[in-house]
């Protein structure tokens, strides 16, 4: 006795809908989708069992098959439109939608009914129905995919994770009544096996829609469609067109295969959906087609309300900093995938904020920047360096340095900004999505670069005020230190006023009057200088080697001992030397505190024609670029515990960038640290004067 198939096939698909609407009744939640889930499930049994039931008799009520399939699909599209309704729940499709989907339904209702009407025996002898309701019956599934792709599209990234089970259920099912009816227009026929399969399908699907209810009890879908519908309708159109070309060439390998023709086919097909299904998921690939539809079909190539919108929220999420919420925002309009964000400084030289995908060893001396940073200030043009190397007629008196032109892929230069002033520049990679750069492109990048220069601008003086506050905090400390420094002044003037009274030890009251002279006199310095909340004040020609000298003789006593290589000239420079002295003396100090005894410390003195160079290098424990960028400098922010207060390193810079130079620091984990600090030569007294006012207030 030949075993019935198809019984046990669609018997189990009935036996799963019943599973599937038994909970889905028992864990609902409220909610118009909830229920329309549950009536196209109760549907889905009522298809399953006739089917099931059809399979048992001579002859089966093709009728009644029909209409139960008709209302199966109809339900589950009828389902899936609510969720593309923005106000879904409450209302369902919109009134429009419902006249085209009600329309449509009824036509094909119509189509399959048509042999049972009289209206189909004056046409019998000129139309083939058969071929009409396969066609009918694969329109429709076609309509399902369509609408499957849409819901998952056009939801949100958490409404993806709740609802991704369900497409993928319900894509199964259109995608193999696709393929089934596809197959049957072919062939004029339904495949016998791919029929009785079906049943065991739709089993498979009910699981994935079983998840989908667990992880969306209330099944609130916050679904909208917008112009992306022109991309995925052409998306779903050429993969309908792809799947019916490869079904054709299936059937031609199954013909033309002899024995191996259907185990060829079937191979074929598999491919042929696995490959399409690899394309479908390549973001490169939905990219070029996004673009070629933008092209073609639009005015213009962006959706300005999408991508306005899509960079406030980038540009507002948490959980990045800002320069690398800005950085990634504006590259990723280009769907660029590397960028460097350079930001300018109070004493405006341009600073790297944030490396993204870019080589460290790519990265361009801030010092590169200045020529392009000029120019745009004075032309506030987005820069193609591509177009600058092919026509740099159309780039005016601009020379873009080497060091920028060698980065791999450098494509466009945007400065940021404010104004007529650039607050930053940001260097985009070629992107493998755009060949050129039109007006439309320029415009969006300068538009959103001069949001992105507010945000970068607000963040600086966000940082610039805890700053602020923090030396205010500090300020406040101080004046209770001065109030005990007072205290401890007048114990040691007291001291020196009694002093006459113990003559008979005049070498030993030398000797203490002389001590608590001089800590009288260090203490009232020290006094003055916080009072006056000013360091450094008072300028004057310093002799840089002796300086240096001296600070090596004084850590002299300390393993590693500094090693000192000093030119044959005279290097002066015009500062305060105590200062001066300070911000070395912090700098080889540290240096020592971060290598070995048995490592390295050299201090090496030398000039160019306008500055003073003192590097200080160790063979220490190194510290990475994040550290560098992010605390190094940052007062009150200390590595030493509670013996650090975490302002030299921060004063050191401050003050060296008061007089006109620089602190340069090069240093990775393990490998030790070089600093280098730059101070102009010469130079008159008044100008450094007025550059020490400056950098105190």
């Amino acid at each position: 006795m030949e075993t019935n198939i198809g019984l046990y096939s669609y018997a189990l698909a009935t036996f799963a809908y019943v599973v599937l609407a038994i909970m889905l009744y028992l864990s609902r939640r409220g909610g118009n989708f909830g229920w329309m889930v549950i009536v196209a499930t109760v549907i889905s049994i009522i298809w399953a069992g006739v089917i099931s039931w059809g399979t048992t008799t001579d002859y089966p009520p093709v009728t009644t098959i029909r209409i139960s399939e008709w209302l199966r699909n109809g339900a589950w599209l009828y389902m899936l439109l609510t969720a593309l309704n923005p106000r879904e729940t409450a209302l369902g499709p919109s009134r429009n939608m419902t006249l085209v989907f009600l329309s449509g339904m009824t036509l094909s209702l119509l189509i399959l009914l048509l042999p049972n009407t009289q209206l189909y025996a004056p046409i019998s002898g000129y139309v083939n129905w058969w071929t009409v309701a396969y066609f009918t019956c694969t329109g429709i599934a076609l309509c399902g995919l369509v609408a499957v792709e849409q819901v998952y599209q056009n939801a949100s990234e958490s409404e993806r994770w709740a609802n991704k089970f369900l497409c993928l259920g319900l894509g199964g099912l259109f995608m193999y009544d696709f393929l089934m009816y596809a197959d049957a227009m072919l062939f004029n026929e339904i495949n016998s096996s791919l029929w009785q399969a079906r049943g065991l399908v739709n089993s498979l699907a009910v699981p994935f829609i079983a998840i989908a209810a667990a992880r969306n009890p209330v099944w609130r879908l916050d679904i909208h469609v917008s112009r992306k519908v022109v991309f995925h309708t052409a998306t779903l159109l050429g993969a309908g067109i792809y799947l019916l070309a490869m079904a054709g060439a299936g059937y031609l390998i199954r013909y033309q295969g002899g024995t191996w023709g259907g185990v060829m086919q079937i191979f074929f097909l598999a491919f042929a959906i696995v490959m399409l299904l690899t394309l479908l998921f390549s973001g490169q690939l939905r990219a070029k087609v996004r673009v070629w539809v933008a092209k073609h079909f639009f005015s213009y190539r962006y959706d300005y309300r999408e991508e306005w919108l899509n960079f406030t929220n980038d540009l507002s999420s948490s959980g990045d900093d800002v320069p690398q919420r800005i950085t990634r925002a504006l590259a990723g309009m280009m769907d660029s995938g590397a960028a460097l964000l350079w930001a300018r400084q109070r004493n405006g030289s341009f600073a790297l904020m944030e490396r993204w995908n870019i080589s460290k060893n790519d990265i361009p001396p801030p010092e590169a920047l200045a020529p392009i940073t000029a120019w745009c200030a004075r032309t506030q043009w987005v820069i193609d360096i591509d177009e600058y190397r092919r026509e740099p007629q159309l780039y005016e008196d601009l020379v873009i340095p080497d060091a920028i032109l060698n980065i791999p892929r450098a494509w466009l230069l945007l400065p940021l900004l404010q104004g007529d002033q650039v607050v930053g520049l940001l260097l985009m990679t070629r992107s493998p999505l755009h060949d050129t750069m039109n007006w439309e492109d320029r415009d969006l990048l300068r538009t959103a670069g001069q949001q992105a220069a507010s945000h970068l601008a607000q963040h600086i003086a966000d940082q610039a005020l805890v700053e602020a506050r923090q030396f205010e905090a500090f300020n406040r400390l101080s004046a209770y230190v001065v109030h005990d420094l007072k205290n401890i002044l007048a114990q040691q003037s007291l001291i020196v006023t009694n002093a006459r009274k113990h003559k008979h030890k005049p070498e030993f009251v030398d000797d203490v009057i002389m001590t608590v002279e001089n800590s009288v006199n260090r203490m009232t310095k020290l006094m003055t200088q916080m009072r006056d909340g000013m360091r450094g004040s008072h300028s004057d020609t310093v002799e840089l080697p002796q300086i240096l000298e001296q600070i090596v003789a004084r850590r002299a006593g300390v393993q590693p001992t500094p090693d000192l290589t000093l030119p044959e000239n005279s290097v002066q420079v015009i500062a305060d030397a105590d200062q001066l002295a300070t911000v070395f003396l912090h700098l080889i100090q540290n240096a020592q505190d971060a290598t070995e005894p048995s490592g390295t410390v050299s201090v090496a003195l030398t000039r160019d024609d306008n500055s003073a160079i003192v590097t200080i290098t160790d063979t220490g424990c190194g510290m990475s670029e994040e550290f560098i960028r992010e605390r190094l400098f940052k007062p009150f922010d200390s590595t030493k515990g509670l013996t650090g207060m975490g302002i030299g390193a921060f004063e050191s810079r401050e003050y060296i960038r008061s007089l006109g130079g620089e602190i340069h620091v090069k240093s990775a984990p393990d490998e030790g640290s070089t600093f280098t600090i730059m101070v102009p030569l010469g130079g008159t007294k008044d100008t450094h004067d007025s550059n020490n006012e400056q950098g105190a207030t």
